[in-house]
């Protein structure tokens, strides 16, 4: 068979399979890992592919630069004290698992914080695109998308952090070279939109995604992966809006939706081939499933009970919430793979953490009933406005009998962003 059509084949295999088998609740992701896991079995190494790589080199980099794009600021200040509160809780739970993992599980600080880190982070791409479908109204779909962003980006400065505090010196020309990204990167934004921009229209999309990946191929030579580059990059983007409006556009955003949902499933493929025959054994079974059951009911009774307890939110509301944030998926995919190359993390734990970021993408998909997927075509492409044209109206007019403010116009079009940039009551009664 020649190699022209071994890529065609793949290509149907990964973006047209899974969605078929979404309708009995598996998430297309999980598909595409368990293909490239068949493509290790079957054919050995002869399954690692550089084109393969690429294409998933790019997938995770344009998902996590569509992330950085999601990031609404003046959206998290709303909710900033019970994001702080949130934030608060998280730091405390990811320094107890880590200290639990280095202290009874035999792992170095570091291997710890990184493990604490794929149990516990949000994959936050995931949770933003399946809002829409989740049945979730206006005030939670705010509170899932607040706490999945501010979770990642504590994530994201939680991982620099782990894996350059070996090395002091390091750390420092590290830090230096993030820094002066953060500065650099908004010049380049700039220079592109005054001297290239205006002479090709249109152009605004393939500068974004060139540039996200020259800041994601930037942080992987300094040692902390693709994604955080990437999402710098979309931060930048999107901070620039004013400035620069056509560059984070509604339009923009919905291209990098559909570049990345693309791209994406050759990640996860990828992913599935470097699966080490060791991680399918029955000792990565019953770690795995003893992973979820102690974790995963942590992180939902955590959220829940900081929800009721400290917002006095009701316990429906609480427990959708909780769920809708339960899927980590990529980042355990991306910190299992580092815990493997870097820490000589052991075949058997490997495979428990696939296990259970499998687990926890499928749990929403099946307490919502609804498919839990990177699909940018469904749900208007992830564009989190209210679940009823009418919601967005009726709570401005609460807020005006309450005299918290006037009703403001009824926006023509939600941005991506979801609820990111949605108004919640500015005294919501959950955190």
């Amino acid at each position: 068979m020649s190699r022209e059509l071994i890529y065609l084949l793949l290509i149907f295999g990964l973006l047209v399979v899974p969605r078929a088998l979404q309708r009995y609740k598996i998430p297309a992701p999980l598909t595409c890992l368990l293909f490239g896991i068949v493509a290790m079995l079957a054919w050995g190494d002869k399954s690692h592919d550089t084109v393969v790589g690429m294409l998933a080199t790019l997938g995770i980099s344009s998902l996590f630069l569509f992330a950085g794009l999601e990031v609404e600021l003046s959206a998290l200040r709303k909710g900033l004290w019970p994001l702080v509160a949130h934030l608060l809780i998280r730091t405390a739970t990811l320094v107890g698992v880590g200290w639990l993992a280095w202290r009874y599980g035999g792992l170095g600080w570091q291997a710890a914080g990184l493990l604490a880190l794929a149990l516990l982070t949000p994959s936050t791409g995931f949770i933003l695109d399946s809002l829409a479908r989740l049945g979730l109204d206006e005030e939670e779909r705010f509170w899932v998308t607040s706490k999945a962003i501010a979770g990642e980006l504590l994530a994201l400065a939680a991982l620099f952090v782990v894996l350059q505090a070996s090395d002091p010196v390091r750390m420092a020309l590290s830090s230096g070279a993030l820094i002066a990204m953060l500065v650099g990167l908004p010049l380049l934004f700039v220079a592109l939109g005054r001297w290239v921009a205006p002479h090709a229209p249109g152009s605004e999309f393939s500068l974004l995604v060139m540039v996200g990946m020259i800041a994601a191929f930037a942080t992987a030579k300094l040692g902390v992966y693709y994604l955080v580059g990437a999402f710098v990059a979309g931060l930048i983007a999107r901070l620039l809006r004013e400035r620069m409006p056509l560059l984070a556009s509604h339009e923009n955003l919905h291209a990098v939706r559909l570049f990345a949902s693309f791209f994406v499933p050759f990640y996860f493929f990828n992913a599935g081939t470097k699966v080490p025959g060791g991680a399918l054994s029955f000792e990565a079974l019953g770690l795995g499933l003893l992973l979820t059951a102690v974790v995963l009911p942590l992180r939902i009774g955590v959220v829940w009970l900081q929800r009721r307890a400290l917002f006095g939110e009701k316990h429906g509301a609480s427990l959708r919430v909780s769920v809708a944030l339960a899927p980590t998926l990529i980042f355990t995919l991306v910190l299992a793979g580092i815990l493997r190359e870097r820490f000589a993390l052991p075949d058997a734990w490997f495979g428990a953490l696939l296990l259970y970021a499998a687990l926890t993408t499928i749990l929403p998909s099946l307490v919502f009933r609804a498919p839990f997927d990177v699909d940018p075509a469904e749900g208007h492409a992830g564009e989190g406005g209210p679940s009823h044209p009418d919601d967005a109206g009726d709570r401005r007019r609460r807020e005006a009998a309450a005299g918290v403010g006037r009703p403001e116009p009824e926006p023509t079009a939600v941005p991506a962003a979801a609820v990111a940039a949605g108004r919640p009551d500015p005294n919501p009664p959950g955190g």
